[in-house]
């Protein structure tokens, strides 16, 4: 059955949007998954991807075209269908969830549906929000609640974070754009729902919101749902919450939007966006520097559990750790600790990269006497810190200028050439590993990485990185070498074609002048791969980048 794709809410203040370009045409199979256009808002342009399959029987936007929020954007259905019932009809539909965007009847299946839940809607008060399961990223499925910061009962204004969620990239703030009281909360924590998913329900004090609840999880069809209504104004059974996600994304919205607002907040990987995208516009109004403010509250500042991550780095899982201190000795024993969001996005991108690159290594000592010098001149200005990373982005950001071909991306069509170079530096957290990413590394100076490096480092720790500044990078450098590692072999963070590893500097027996010396020496591995990259261009890429480590001043000319 053909489906109706409208204009989606990429930003939580986006009202309209723009068809920058269309990346597919009438006529073209689409999968799920699959960029359908590049949609431009009012904080960035994003790509929008389809969340169905088929045929792309209609365009209802040409490029250059601005149009509202939930205003027909394209038609997809089987190859020939006739869909001119859905053009005739209404194509707008203001019931479907900003964040699917697409409407999986035709109006004609929905009229039912909408009568069904016109008695509920009598009965429920003016007032009522109900808050779903945001879709925090591009690639997010489904999120885990983390913590709540607010109890059922609690007074929520706006911006006030109701919640942290676990995503696939990231832990982030989820604030609140409506005010009132807090009046039902349908995950506990630690609890993992799709998006669209039933989060809470905000409104009134005292409201009754058994009706919302009753409509929004019949919408979804669990039997068991029908049996949380009486507990409506207490927080939600795990085992209930769980089984009426599944299919909430579809049916949920179309069932309770006439007796109730759903507001699904969606943010972009593409888009400049922050897991709290009203904190970042009142940082942004008053000056503040999130990255350099520790504290809890509105206005973007940290919340206290963001605090204990940041102190508390454990690259291991605690629970894990203390249950087999304490095991009894002789006896077999193990623990369970549920896999994160992020965590299983780790081992999703990194086994594709093993399965779909063809990897070499190249290794090379770096003599790092003039770079040891040279950093404790620069580092005696004045408010200035460089670190021996820095050096080593700085090398690699203008070795890439000369060796084009390690900045590439491999397509089964073509090899992407990028022009720019965006350096993705590898930080290690407590919940695993991500990649914060320095924009036109090239155009930096030394200082300028530095600073920024830190910054990123912070916001990372503290759980405050944004997917923007996550995407984009050309090229990455994991260090390993502050935990005393020699050498390593890092996997390609895709779709870079390369990855340089770091080791520490060790104080080694060299040959100089003829005569055997202490040197101190760092380790530098560089993985390529095959599809893009040769063996001599990554040789020579690996020679560039020694030279201007090891003659620091070069960098600085």
């Amino acid at each position: 059955m053909a489906q109706i794709i409208t204009m989606p809410r990429l930003s939580d203040t986006m009202t309209e949007g723009v068809v920058a370009k269309w990346l597919k045409v009438v006529g073209d199979k689409i999968e799920e998954g699959d960029i359908l256009a590049e949609i431009e808002t009012d904080k960035a342009t994003m790509e929008f991807e389809s969340f169905n399959e088929g045929t792309l029987l209609h365009i209802g936007l040409q490029e250059g075209e601005t149009a509202p929020v939930d205003s027909l954007l394209a038609i997809i259905g089987e190859e020939g269908e006739d869909f001119s019932a859905l053009l005739s009809g209404d194509v707008a539909p203001t019931t479907e969830d900003t964040q699917a965007t697409e409407t999986t009847e035709a109006p004609v299946a929905e009229a039912p549906k909408t009568e069904a839940s016109a008695p509920t809607a009598a009965a429920i008060p003016e007032g009522i929000t109900v808050v779903t399961m945001p879709r925090l990223s591009d690639t997010m499925t489904d999120g885990t609640v983390a913590t709540w910061l607010k109890k059922v009962g609690d007074e929520v204004s706006e911006g006030d974070i109701l919640a942290e969620i676990e995503t696939d990239k990231a832990t982030m703030e989820f604030e609140s754009f409506n005010e009132g009281t807090l009046l039902y909360i349908g995950l506990e924590e630690g609890q993992t729902a799709p998006v669209d998913s039933l989060l809470a329900v905000i409104g009134d004090a005292g409201t009754d919101v058994s009706g919302v609840v009753s409509s929004f999880q019949i919408g979804v069809g669990s039997n068991e749902s029908a049996t949380e209504a009486p507990k409506a104004e207490a927080n939600a059974t795990p085992a209930p919450a769980k089984k009426a996600a599944p299919t909430a994304p579809k049916q949920a919205t179309g069932s309770t939007a006439s007796a109730a607002r759903t507001v699904s907040n969606i943010k972009s990987e593409n888009g400049r966006i922050v897991a709290s995208p009203l904190a970042k516009a009142l940082a942004e109004e008053k000056g503040i520097n999130l990255a350099k403010v520790v504290g809890t509250g509105e206005g973007g500042r940290i919340v206290k559990t963001d605090i204990e991550n940041f102190t508390d780095v454990v690259i291991s899982e605690a629970p894990a750790a203390s249950s087999i201190a304490t095991a009894p000795v002789g006896e077999v024993s193990q623990t369970e600790v549920k896999n994160s969001q992020m965590r299983k996005a780790i081992v999703r991108a990194l086994d594709n990269s093993q399965t779909t690159a063809v990897n070499f290594t190249i290794g090379m000592d770096i003599n790092m006497d003039n770079a040891i010098a040279s950093r404790k001149e620069i580092n005696s200005l004045p408010d200035t810190k460089v670190s021996f990373n820095d050096l080593v982005v700085k090398a690699c950001a203008m070795a890439l200028k000369s060796h084009p071909q390690i900045n590439t991306e491999w397509t089964d069509e073509q090899t992407i050439y990028n022009n720019h170079i965006s350096i993705g530096v590898a930080v290690a957290i407590e919940d695993g590993l991500v990649v914060p990413v320095i924009p036109f590394t090239d155009t930096k100076s030394l200082t300028q990485i530095g600073a920024e490096v830190k910054d990123l480092a912070i916001k990372a720790k503290t759980k405050k990185l944004t997917p923007a500044e996550m995407s984009g990078s050309t090229f990455t450098v994991s260090n390993l070498g502050m935990f005393g590692v020699d050498n390593f072999t890092s996997i390609i963070n895709q779709p870079n074609s390369a990855i340089l590893s770091v080791g520490g500097i060790k104080q080694k027996p060299v040959v100089k002048d003829g005569a055997i010396v202490v040197g101190n020496i760092m380790n530098l591995t560089l993985a390529c791969d095959h599809r893009t990259i040769d063996g001599a261009v990554g040789a020579a890429f690996m020679n560039t980048v020694k030279q201007y480590i090891e003659n620091p001043v070069t960098m600085l000319a």
